[in-house]
This record gives structure tokens, sequence and C-alpha cells, in this order.
């Protein structure tokens, strides 16, 4: 009788010990610190670094391309920004200076270039079926820059003539950053020569003027990432 009851006691006590245990754990998890955010500095990249660019951007701080990479124009930023907002000066990207730039946020209205972007997209949608015609620049047939100089014309934006020079307008956009809108160029020639241009639409899309289709959309498949070159942003 005794030794069952010393049994007894020993599984109650290890029961005990157990719920107590649970407990501690569970109260340590409670008051664990929350995470900080990442802490970015001259080197870094991702979707952080991108978030950072676009912030700074929204303040009117020059930060180049928003390419999520975290190079001297971003270093520079983060340097004034911090240096307006009486932070310690040091070009790093911290909790402390990620949280004030959020606090310093407004919601803004849409831009004039987004406005002219949609309208771009909207203009070139509504020439689909147009046919391709060599040297053409109206909806009575279009070659490929004919096409992009008349659509962005519609938009009050001068494009030069021809694919090559509309090349060197604009800034030069990351095809992992590509907005509607985006003009985008295409070599198939293999030699980094412009022979191709169209206009980016979004989800991997953009509508041209093809000698084969006239003007169509088509979808970024292998033989156009093939040749694909580069994008830039007209604003």
């Amino acid at each position: 009788m005794q030794k069952h009851t010393i049994t007894k006691y020993l599984i109650w006590t290890r029961r005990k010990l157990l719920v107590i245990g649970t407990l501690v754990l569970m109260g340590s998890m409670a008051f664990a610190p929350v995470a900080q955010a990442a802490t970015l500095k001259l080197g870094s990249r991702g979707a952080y670094v991108l978030t950072l660019q676009s912030e700074l951007a929204n303040l009117g701080y020059s930060v180049g391309t928003l390419d999520g990479i975290y190079g001297p124009k971003t270093l520079v930023a983060v340097e004034a920004f911090q240096g307006n907002d009486h932070l310690q000066v040091d070009g790093i990207a911290g909790p402390l200076t990620q949280n004030a730039l959020e606090k310093t946020q407004t919601p803004s209205a849409p831009s004039t270039s987004s406005t002219k972007n949609s309208g771009i997209v909207s203009e070139a949608k509504n020439l689909l079926g147009t046919s391709y015609l060599w040297g053409g620049t109206t909806p009575a047939g279009f070659d490929c820059s004919g096409f992009t100089q008349y659509v962005f014309a519609s938009q009050g934006i001068k494009l030069p003539r021809v694919s090559r020079d509309q090349a060197k307008i604009g800034a030069a956009v990351p095809y992992n950053n590509l907005q509607p809108g985006d003009l985008v160029f295409f070599s198939f020639a293999g030699n980094g020569t412009i022979g191709h241009v169209g206009i980016y639409l979004g989800n991997s899309q953009f509508i041209s003027s093809t000698t084969h289709k006239g003007v169509a959309i088509y979808t970024f498949t292998s033989y156009w990432l093939n040749a694909y070159i580069g994008a830039q942003r007209v604003q």
C-alpha cells in the first residue's frame, strides 16, 4: 500500500513539473522581442531595398533606378534623409531610419506620368489589328517604331522616329521592374543592334507592330526573351 502511494505521488509530481515547464516556455515566447526590420546598407539587395528606394523617391530623394540594389545613389539618399530627419547620418537604413521613413510617407494622388502610362496602354490597345507598313507612322499602317512614336505622341510625349534612337530616351529599367507603358527593345541580329520596339503591358506581355501580325499583343516567350535587350521608361 505504501509503495502504491509513493508511485502515485511521483506521477503527480512529474505532471506538475511538466505543466510548470510548459507555462514557463509559453511565457518566454510571449515576451520574446519582436523581430526588427532588416538592416540595409551598401551592397544589400532585394525587396526590402526596393521598398526603401520607393519610399525615398516618394519623398523626392534621388535614388536612380528602382532596382532593389543598395548602391551609391541609394546610400547618398539615405544619408540626406537621415540628416534632414535629425537621425544619425551613417548611410545605414536600420529600424530607426526605416520607421522614420514610413512615418513620413503620405498618400499621393496619381502622378502625371502614371496617368500618361495608362493613356499609352489604352491607346496602344485601341490600335490592335492595325496593319504593318514599312515606314508607316499612322493608323493606315505602322512599322514598330512608327507605332510607338504615334502612341506616345497621343499622350504628348515626343519620341525619335527609329527604335535605336528611342532606346536613348528616358531611364533604363531592369526586366524585373518593368511597368505598363515602358518601351521594350529587341535585337535579332545577335550583335546588340536594336531592331524592334514594343510597349510593355504588364503580366509579361507587350504590344508591338510586326510584319506578320501588324499591331498585336505578344507574351515574353523564350523567343522574345532571347531577343530582349532592354527597356526604357519615358516620363
